[in-house]
């Protein structure tokens, strides 16, 4: 029985996606639940698992092809599980189909996706001469297309791979990797030029001891971490203070859309979180109900999802606030770039022993500069300054924070 294999339904928000990694090829065994293809939006990896036992019986839609929710891009044989036959004859119909195309030996070694395949017979382009970058040195559609844009604008034309093999320097290599970008990469690009450009973007700095927190966190690890089953961290305390800051200061916790200015009567803080795939931003909900383990718990949770691509588009949705770490990387100090639609972001940095005065006296101490990046069309210069006073020294002095002054 053969059944479609379709692309997951997008939310609103996405458009459509692009088809990042298929994980069987046709031919080849699969178990029910097992996972067949990865399907890459501009905010989340989406994944496709095999409806039963079977094998893939023909893939649509290739590595680098776009498709839209709910489109079909492949097809799936149902009770063939176990067959090693149809897994062997498939690939090497497909892998002698350039040999028909291209006399040199070296071309039927080349393996493309269907929409590779397609784009290079139409451009007249040698298969062998395309440096593959998807799995298995597969040759995605993005691949021939860079390789006939680069044809073009050296002045050639993209029927000439003959001048490909030329590149080898005998003196010193000079590899270079061209890999298409991915949807989420292309994503975030446009959102931070899209910030700078139409937001009236400033920073303001200020520090703080980070002494009163460190010696907290001493005395209570352990305690802490008896009772809730996580260790105490940093970013707790500052999404805690960040939330007071902002029932303080409204127009901080605000949006801007179109001529209107949104508050917003809650709190959703949003944490960046950096994987190999790029920068995400899970959202912590109504942080203002959470307690510190709470905050711990969830950003533990998150940062374990992002590692293994499971975030869903739920948990990066929304946001009225966001704080941005580049202190676990070394930054001592930045200016943070704004999370549109929000008005305001707020960079931690690293912690760094410096010599500062204490009343009338040199003392070395724990000290973090602190960047609040703002939009002056939403936020004035003094409400930006006094949000972050109020950040540092509720920070400086804990108690603050359960006292609310």
């Amino acid at each position: 029985m053969s059944t479609e294999i379709k692309a997951p339904v997008f939310p609103e928000s996405v458009a459509e996606g692009t088809v990042a990694t298929w994980h069987k090829q046709p031919g080849e065994a699969c178990s029910r639940d097992e996972l067949i293809v990865d399907i890459e939006t501009d905010k989340v990896v989406l994944e496709v698992v095999a409806p039963a036992d079977g094998v893939i019986e023909e893939i649509l839609k290739g590595e680098g092809d776009t498709c839209e929710s709910g489109e079909v891009i492949g097809k799936f044989k149902e009770g063939a599980a176990g067959e090693s036959k149809p897994a062997e004859s498939k690939p090497e119909a497909k892998a002698e189909a350039p040999k028909e195309e291209a006399p040199a030996a070296t071309s039927g070694d080349a393996i493309l996706s269907p929409a590779a395949r397609k784009l290079a017979e139409e451009n007249n382009v040698d298969p062998a001469s395309v440096k593959g970058t998807g799995k298995d040195g597969r040759v995605t559609k993005e691949d021939v297309q860079n390789f006939v844009d680069s044809s073009k604008s050296s002045g050639g034309a993209a029927a000439k791979p003959a001048a490909m093999p030329e590149v080898n320097v005998a003196q010193g290599e000079r590899p270079e990797k061209r890999v298409p970008m991915t949807r989420l990469r292309a994503s975030i690009a446009k959102r931070l030029v899209d910030a700078q450009q139409t937001a009236a973007m400033l920073t303001t700095f200020n520090e703080v001891n980070m002494a009163p927190i460190m010696e907290l966190r001493k005395q209570y690890q352990d305690s802490f971490v008896k009772r809730h089953g996580i260790k105490l961290g940093f970013m707790s305390f500052f999404t805690k203070a960040a939330t007071e800051a902002l029932k303080r200061f409204p127009a901080v916790n605000a949006s801007i859309d179109g001529n209107d200015m949104v508050y917003h009567g809650y709190q959703d803080i949003g944490v960046a979180v950096s994987t190999d795939r790029g920068l995400v931003v899970p959202v912590l909900r109504d942080s203002d109900a959470m307690g510190l383990a709470d905050i711990e718990k969830k950003i533990v949770e998150y940062g374990t999802k992002a590692k293994e691509g499971k975030l869903a588009i739920e948990d990066m949705t929304g946001g009225t606030f966001t704080i941005t770490n580049g202190g676990i990387f070394g930054s001592l100090i930045s200016t943070p770039i704004l999370n549109p639609p929000q008005t305001a972001i707020l960079g931690m940095h690293k912690i760094q022993e410096r010599p500062m005065a204490v009343n009338g006296k040199v003392e070395i101490l724990p000290m973090m500069y602190l960047a609040l990046s703002y939009d002056h069309r939403m936020i004035d210069g003094k409400e930006a300054v006094q949000f972050l006073v109020a950040i540092k020294e509720m920070l400086e002095d804990p108690a603050r924070i359960l006292l609310d002054v």
